[in-house]
């Protein structure tokens, strides 16, 4: 039995040795070492044995199978390993070639309008004031010097939620909080943000829009410093040849009230299809600050003034970048925000 447990670990050893892959290494485990092997036939036997040679046997039959398995398990690693270099080396990636470029989007036109404007006003000396979109009464209207019953607020027909909180109509209640909340000192804003009024979706009009309004206050504020804030607006969103022109208007809220034009970018002044043959564009609204609305929010009338302005960024993105119709900011349709191109003034 000695000598068959001696010849069955080189037969084993040997095998071990020749094996090339994980599975012939593998059958070599099952043929030599599992249940019908012939290293547990010979274990099996040991029973005939006499009892004195049993434990030398048993001794001798566990070094094999210890001897064996140790083979096994170091040849296995080494199999293993040159399994997976040989996978790596049939799977290598050629790094050279050049990779598959990420796709970068362009900003909306509308936020690049906005974020235009604010770089103006900020480099004016302008900061930025934002409000609730839903809006106390008070705040969009009476504070505005437009209170219950005025026949101006007809001309904002409003998403009312109760009786005395709406969807603000323009960012002008930005205005009147910050105004309140300065408790009578200077100012000098400009007010983003979505406004939403009941009209009915077209080419021109939707029930949610984009405003942004400015406010200055302090001593001796005059026409005249309104007129230079909006011409150097006009030259830097339109080009250094416009010219503006302001109209007498009207607006609750300013007295004197203003629309103000700027001379058409694509004619000059001679008449086209933009300007509607008349060569000039209304841009914004704007005037003085009415001394009820000054009182309202807690400053002297007497001895401080202001002005303010309100205007549409999409109305200035469609002129600039020759955008015909409101809807297309809002659909998110991919095709025109792919395409969309600067319209160069």
């Amino acid at each position: 039995m000695e000598a068959r447990l001696q010849e069955l670990k080189n037969e084993a050893l040997d095998k071990i040795q020749s094996a090339q892959t994980v599975k012939e290494l593998t059958d070599v485990r099952v043929a030599y070492l599992g249940k019908k092997g012939p290293i547990t036939d010979v274990l099996k036997g040991m029973g005939k044995l006499p009892a004195e040679e049993r434990p030398k046997m048993g001794a001798l039959a566990n070094e094999v199978r210890a001897e064996v398995t140790e083979s096994l398990d170091t040849r296995m690693v080494i199999l293993e390993e040159q399994a997976i270099n040989e996978k790596l080396k049939s799977e290598t990636i050629d790094i050279s070639l050049p990779g598959r470029p990420a796709k970068s989007g362009n900003p909306h036109p509308l936020t690049r309008v906005v974020e235009e404007i604010e770089d103006l006003f900020l480099s004016m000396g302008y900061e930025i004031a934002e409000g609730p979109e839903v809006e106390k009464d008070y705040y969009n209207f009476e504070a505005l010097n437009l209170p219950k019953g005025h026949p101006a607020r007809d001309m904002q027909d409003s998403f009312y939620i109760t009786e005395d909180i709406l969807l603000r109509t323009h960012t002008s209640p930005v205005q009147a909080r910050t105004m309140e909340a300065k408790g009578g000192e200077p100012i000098k804003i400009i007010c983003p943000g979505k406004v939403y009024r009941r009209d009915n979706d077209d080419a021109t009009h939707s029930h949610q829009f984009t405003q942004i309004e400015g406010l200055v206050v302090g001593e001796d504020i005059r026409m005249s410093d309104l007129k230079g804030t909006l011409s150097v607006f006009a030259k830097k969103m339109f080009g250094d040849d416009r010219e503006i022109r302001l109209r007498p208007s009207f607006f609750p809220f300013t007295e004197p009230s203003v629309e103000m034009d700027i001379s058409c970018f694509k004619c000059g002044g001679d008449g086209c299809n933009v300007c509607k043959k008349t060569g000039w564009i209304e841009i914004l609204g704007a005037g003085m600050v009415h001394p009820n609305v000054l009182e309202m929010a807690g400053y002297d009338s007497k001895r401080l003034t202001g002005f303010a302005f309100g205007m549409g960024p999409e109305r200035i993105a469609m002129l600039k970048y020759g955008i015909e119709d409101i809807r297309h900011f809002y659909t998110n349709d991919v095709r025109f925000l792919t395409q969309f191109q600067r319209t160069e003034l």
